[in-house]
């Protein structure tokens, strides 16, 4: 096998001291000191040390002067917004970027991590939330790359490679057909089998770069389980998140960046959640979510409504949105709700039920259906950098591609009229102005996410479904999203959002579905709108709430 052999990433410093943090020693003629052990025994080196850490790009700094240690056989998580510098430290650490300034060390030694390679013969593996999987290649040749196993005559041994990859998954717990497609997989399965890939190379230090964010419930669960056993083996594993649960179940240690600076590293449990998002963002939030206004009444306009509406795994759905609402839809992975908002939007043909827009059933070909001016529907998919946006064009093309008829005369697209109304709707959405020019793909996660919004306020929707949109966002930027939402629905719009993290059902929604096994197990409101109430109904439990408006 070529790359680094088993026995050699699976070796781990020695365990079972309680060690503090290792200190920079200018004396040492690499800068480095041991960390001090209470119990007296021999002293570890810091897994991963970093020292002036330094990237830039031209002009732009994304990582400047950062140094921090990760103790070894720790879980350490790395924080900060959007643009921050976590994966530009990521990138050095897998050896795709090398540092403009600065060291690194890996157990001690200097580390010149000039290639993937190199990273991987010390023991570094990633699972991107940017996932690497080759789309049209099955899942088996995506967990052997680039290390498939080859028999005499430098052939790959495919049925010895498949009986090894299948033990290895089973091993995880986790059951997906070897000679499926990656990119025919959803998205929450591609993330798995990034993560059971690098597992599969049998890491000494494992990074992994956002990897709930297209996880949900019992797979976030099955990822702690994983972390857990890690541990337990020694291995190093370095956590990027923007849930705070997460942080508190999983890492020991965190370390918090801030504009490519370098803020502080400490043991997890020695701040707050308000401290640590204070000093990932720089200045205090008063309150997470923004104040919910009293529900909307029942006389208020219904503006979408499904009956009976079966489509894909969604079954006998039936709901109303009405006029300055947000309507939530909570469930486990893959219990319809990705269907349902297909459906609504014209990408998934219903088999059986009416949707219904102002009171009128509408056929729905199409997303150009949806988005026509008398019926006004908008979407934010689940992955908006496959799905809602083309990374490569700007924000002012992304922004009115849907509707760039309309700035159109005899013919010719009105420029000014272009750019005047995609200005308005990138002030809504607070997105810096240099996107109406920038590709998308240059911008952070957040703005990206901001550009895919304003397109439907481009478009002038009055209907928004919002499927996960705060997925990979800094917590920053997504109370600014809670704002933007509240603000769309006090002015008219109403909202049919989806989330993975149920506190965002709670606090910013008026009612919510719950979905279990593609049909609406509940519907709750008011005091019954609770954190427990779904997580039962998610689980199929019954849950009194209040019965459709």
């Amino acid at each position: 096998m070529n790359g680094p052999t088993p026995e050699a990433l699976r070796a781990s410093p020695s365990r079972g001291h309680a060690c503090g943090p290792a200190e920079l020693d200018p004396r040492h003629p690499d800068g480095v000191a041991a960390a001090g052990c209470a119990d007296g025994g021999a002293a570890q080196a810091p897994a991963v040390r970093a020292q002036g850490l330094r990237k830039a790009y031209g002009a732009t700094v994304a990582v400047d002067d950062v140094s921090f240690d990760i103790l070894p056989g720790s879980v350490h998580a790395l924080l900060g917004e959007n643009g921050a510098g976590k994966s530009t430290i990521v990138k050095l650490l897998s050896g795709l970027v090398e540092p403009s300034a600065g060291r690194l060390w890996v157990h001690g030694s200097p580390a010149a991590l000039r290639s993937p390679r190199a990273a991987h013969a010390l023991g570094i593996q990633t699972a991107f939330q940017e996932m690497t999987l080759v789309p049209d290649l099955s899942v088996l040749d995506n967990m052997l790359l680039p290390y498939a196993p080859q028999g005499p005559l430098g052939m790959i041994a495919r049925r010895r490679a498949a009986e090894r990859v299948d033990a290895h998954l089973r091993s995880l717990a986790f059951e997906v057909d070897l000679r499926a497609e990656a990119g025919a997989l959803e998205l929450a399965q591609r993330q798995k089998v990034e993560i059971a890939r690098a597992l599969w190379r049998q890491p000494r230090i494992l990074l992994l770069d956002e990897p709930t964010s297209t996880l949900a419930g019992r797979d976030v669960d099955w990822l702690g389980g994983i972390i857990g056993q890690l541990k337990r083996q020694g291995v190093t594993v370095v956590f990027i998140s923007h849930r705070m649960r997460e942080v508190r179940e999983f890492c020991d240690r965190l370390t918090i960046l801030r504009n490519g600076k370098h803020i502080s590293t400490g043991p997890a449990d020695a701040l707050s959640d308000d401290e640590v998002i204070e000093r990932i963002i720089g200045r205090s939030l008063s309150q997470a979510f923004p104040p919910r206004p009293e529900p909307p009444t029942e006389t208020r306009p219904r503006v979408l409504e499904a009956r009976g509406l079966d489509a894909g795994r969604a079954r006998g759905v039936d709901f109303v949105l009405r006029r300055g609402e947000i309507l939530g839809v909570a469930g486990l992975q893959g219990m319809g709700q990705q269907d349902l908002f297909n459906a609504c939007f014209g990408m998934t043909p219903p088999r059986a039920g009416q949707i219904l827009v102002d009171g009128r059933e509408v056929a729905l070909g199409s997303p150009a259906d949806a988005i026509r001016p008398n019926i006004g529907i908008g979407m934010v998919p689940e992955d908006r950098k496959t799905e809602g946006l083309f990374l490569k064009l700007d924000g002012r093309a992304n922004a009115t591609l849907p509707v760039a008829a309309r700035f159109a005369r005899c013919g010719v697209l009105s420029a000014r009229a272009e750019g005047a109304a995609v200005a308005r709707a990138f002030a809504q959405v607070q997105v810096d102005r240099r996107a109406a020019w920038t590709p998308a793909g240059a911008f952070s996660g957040g703005n990206q996410q901001k550009i895919a919004i304003a397109k439907w306020l481009v478009a002038q929707s009055r209907i928004l479904l919002l499927f996960d949109p705060t997925r990979g966002i800094d917590v920053g930027t997504k109370h600014e999203l809670y704002l933007l939402m509240r603000r769309y629905v006090e002015a008219g719009g109403a909202i049919l959002f989806h989330s993975t993290e149920i506190p965002e059902i709670v606090h910013l929604c008026d009612r919510a579905l719950v979905l279990y096994g593609g049909r609406v197990q509940t519907e709750l409101a008011g005091e019954a709108l609770t954190e427990a109430g779904i997580m039962r109904a998610a689980l199929g439990g019954s849950e009194s709430g209040r019965s459709a408006a």
